[in-house]
């Protein structure tokens, strides 16, 4: 390959060692993530660089924002995530997953389409944007793949900001995905009466009263979004009991329910309803997230807007409950969603040089528009 060709792109440079860095959700890797990305800012004077920190000092999450921006300047604000999904078997890859290598127009690696390829294409956008004066600013979360743990830090980051709109670069082949469902996570908990196997008359069997509540499922009171689609509900584990002689007396039932509700209280409330039901814990709750299709902001960004919403959700389920209504929030990247959390994940660099080009034209337009806002206003 000859220098000018994209594969020697400045953002592929970058891309290849966001993947080299093993940053699994819980490790020192996603420190040394952001880390990285604020080495990118190290030498652009109109950035003002801020961490988040954890109880043992290191870094939980990252906002690069404008050195010098009015306080009622709205922000164009991209928002990326550090962590990874775990590699469960490194000898099935066909390459190391974090010795990042291109092969044609692939790179190869752990982590490359969700989401570093977002990641990169963001930081050399926000970055080339900053030097132009845009009201731009880059987040970055730990902890996104273990249930959004560092969007919380994100928010407190933003908190003396005014955000004007909102792009998650995740994995969407490059189009715009105007939001996805909610996650409620509930643990279900059934008690019983531990008894010998050869009498089970004399105990209480938590599993099967287990069971009898999961039978009842089809009566949980899901709804529809006419966007979103219909909520829906996915018993993922079952455990209980411990050898076949004894009653069980415990049991519990991990389920994820998809929601497209602002208030989850009734679905909580209706396994807590349930006669045999002891113990109903949350262990996830984020936000549904839509932006209608008719948002004027949504035509000035050049790519299209996909039909359906993510099937997964986004830090966006976090920061949402801090955004003002009207704020628009997308989910927009370079990454392969088809390729996302399997053995040989990769991204077209095609595709991660041209998200570069599409983030800096939507921070400039967002620039251009703001201007145009600034000058109506003092004609008034």
């Amino acid at each position: 390959m000859t220098p000018s060709t994209p594969d020697h792109a400045p953002v592929v440079a970058l891309l290849r060692d966001l993947v080299a860095i093993d940053s699994t959700s819980g490790t020192p890797g996603e420190a040394a993530v952001l880390r990285r990305v604020a080495r990118e800012f190290e030498a652009v004077g109109e950035a003002r660089v801020t961490f988040a920190r954890g109880a043992d000092g290191e870094p939980t999450a990252l906002l690069v924002s404008p050195a010098t921006v009015a306080v009622d300047e709205p922000l164009l604000v991209f928002a990326s995530h550090a962590d990874v999904v775990p590699v469960t078997d490194a000898s099935a890859w066909s390459h190391d997953p974090f010795g990042p290598v291109v092969v044609g127009d692939r790179l190869h690696g752990r982590g490359s389409s969700d989401m570093k390829s977002g990641l990169a294409a963001s930081v050399v956008a926000v970055r080339d944007l900053l030097t132009r004066g845009a009201p731009v600013a880059l987040a970055v979360s730990t902890g996104e793949e273990v249930g959004c743990l560092g969007a919380p830090a994100v928010v407190d980051l933003l908190s003396g900001h005014r955000v004007g709109a909102v792009v998650i670069p995740e994995s969407t082949d490059g189009q715009v995905v105007l939001g996805h469902r909610g996650a409620l996570w509930l643990t279900v908990r059934t008690s019983g009466l531990a008894a010998h196997g050869s009498t089970p008359e004399r105990g209480h069997n938590a599993i099967l009263d287990l069971v009898a509540v999961l039978g009842r499922l089809g009566d949980l009171p899901l709804s529809d979004h006419a966007d979103l689609g219909r909520e829906t509900v996915n018993v993922g584990v079952v455990s209980g009991g411990s050898v076949p002689n004894i009653v069980p007396d415990a049991c519990e039932a991990r389920v994820d329910l998809r929601v497209v509700r602002d208030d989850v209280d009734e679905l909580v409330a209706w396994w807590r309803a349930q006669p045999e039901v002891t113990e109903v814990r949350v262990d996830l709750d984020l936000s549904a997230v839509w932006t209608p299709r008719d948002h004027p902001w949504l035509g000035g960004l050049g790519a299209p807007v996909s039909a359906s919403p993510a099937s997964y959700f986004t830090d966006a389920s976090v920061l949402v409950r801090s955004l003002d209504a009207e704020v628009p929030v997308v989910v927009w990247g370079p990454g392969d969603p088809t390729v996302v959390h399997t053995v040989d994940e990769s991204v077209s660099v095609a595709a991660v040089v041209r998200a570069v080009d599409q983030f800096r034209r939507a921070g400039d337009r967002w620039a251009a528009d703001r201007r145009a806002a600034d000058r109506r206003a003092g004609d008034r």
